[in-house]
């Protein structure tokens, strides 16, 4: 029978959590023309002026939190050395706070004691605002605002009263500033010229990281996180190119490290080799391909099925009509109608950049018209996990 106790390994790391999100390094590298912008608009703190409100944008993965989170601790520090200078930092996360009534009853429990927090529920809107500017006041001196993944929240109102709060005489003791980070491209573009205007007074764009600027991401956590000399030659290499290949994301890039040791570890190997980055690459990918399957539309799913079924009865790959028949039928049992022939083109052509299926098209000459095949890329165990709600209900 198979042991399973568990025993302290500490063979491949040194300290692990130093590849995780969370953890904000020493430095930053990779990202000196972004951090000398980002730099530029926080000199006012410093000099305890009012503070400029600044916009971070780009996508997910590029150091925009990292970088936030790395300068306000510097100047938090450096502020110490600034007697005049009253410095407090506020972050809040908006992913799941979709309203600026909810963001602002989450800013006003974090700026009050736990026994004096409100409910989420309850108040007129304009009393959340009066609580909150009340609060700014009460704390006073300069006030940092960081609303990460700001595009979650689906009005304007938040966003048009922080930045003008106090020119709008709604606070008159604090300074106030705003710092908003959106992986949105398009965000600033859909906000009112008012909102613009004073929430992206200061504009900090993060390009992706391409293969050398994560090599140094990588090379410096390894330091941290791995015992000497676990790693082979090339290992480092291999993560920053797959990394500069998924659109320059440092957080896969660092995920793809991380597992790569946690499959040395398993095997029982003293040494992380450019192998277990490749079983690591599979793993991440079924896990990216889970994800987004979970994340697509009931009728994508639906398709998606409908494909599967093909594939499971070996019929693929299976012509545009053929899984819009299967897709009918899979619609019909779970009770739903189902969508139009060409919107079930649509969801195979998504399906299809989303790199969990394949098509191509055939070309019969004149007469013989065109048509499309489909297929799996993907593993079914993959795609399956994915469906795994869907199918639990069927």
């Amino acid at each position: 029978m198979a042991d399973f106790s568990f025993t302290p390994n500490d063979a491949i790391f040194e300290n692990r959590e130093a590849l995780l999100e969370e953890w904000t390094p020493d430095s930053l590298v990779g990202r000196d023309e972004e951090l000398t912008r980002y730099h530029a608009a926080l000199q006012p703190v410093i000099n305890n002026e009012t503070p400029s409100n600044v916009f971070l944008y780009g996508k997910s993965g590029v150091g925009k939190t990292a970088a936030t989170r790395y300068l306000l601790r510097t100047l938090e520090g450096d502020a110490t050395d600034v007697p005049e200078l009253e410095l407090t930092t506020i972050e809040v996360n908006c992913d799941g706070l979709n309203t600026s009534y909810q963001v602002a009853v989450k800013l006003v429990n974090e700026l009050r004691e736990p026994g004096r927090q409100i409910s989420n529920t309850g108040y007129p809107q304009a009393s959340v605002y009066e609580f909150l500017f009340d609060e700014l006041d009460t704390c006073g001196g300069t006030v940092l605002i960081v609303l990460d993944e700001v595009d979650h929240i689906g009005d304007d109102s938040l966003l048009y009263k922080l930045p003008r709060a106090r020119s709008n005489g709604d606070i008159s003791d604090a300074k106030l500033g705003v710092i908003g980070i959106s992986n949105d491209l398009d965000f600033r573009t859909q906000l009112s010229s008012k909102v613009r205007s004073s929430l992206c007074e200061k504009e900090v764009s993060f390009s992706a990281y391409d293969a050398d600027e994560l090599r140094l991401v990588l090379e410096q956590r390894e330091r941290v996180a791995f015992q000497d000399g676990v790693l082979e030659d090339g290992v480092i290499a291999m993560c920053a190119a797959y990394g500069a290949k998924d659109s320059g994301d440092a957080r896969k890039a660092l995920d793809l490290l991380l597992e790569a040791g946690d499959v040395a570890r398993e095997s029982g190997s003293d040494v992380v080799t450019e192998a277990h980055v490749q079983k690591a690459r599979e793993r991440v990918q079924m896990d990216q391909v889970v994800e987004g399957i979970q994340n697509y539309s009931e009728h994508g799913k639906l398709v998606l099925y409908a494909l599967t079924l093909l594939h499971e009865r070996d019929e693929t790959p299976a012509r545009t009509r053929e899984v819009v028949e299967t897709y009918r039928e899979v619609a019909h049992s779970e009770g739903v109608s189902p969508v139009s022939e060409r919107s079930v083109r649509d969801y195979l052509g998504e399906l299809a950049q989303l790199g969990i299926t394949s098509s191509t098209e055939h070309n019969r000459g004149k007469g013989g018209g065109k048509y499309n095949e489909h297929r799996l890329t993907q593993s079914v165990s993959a795609v399956r996990s994915g469906l795994s709600t869907l199918l639990e209900s069927a």
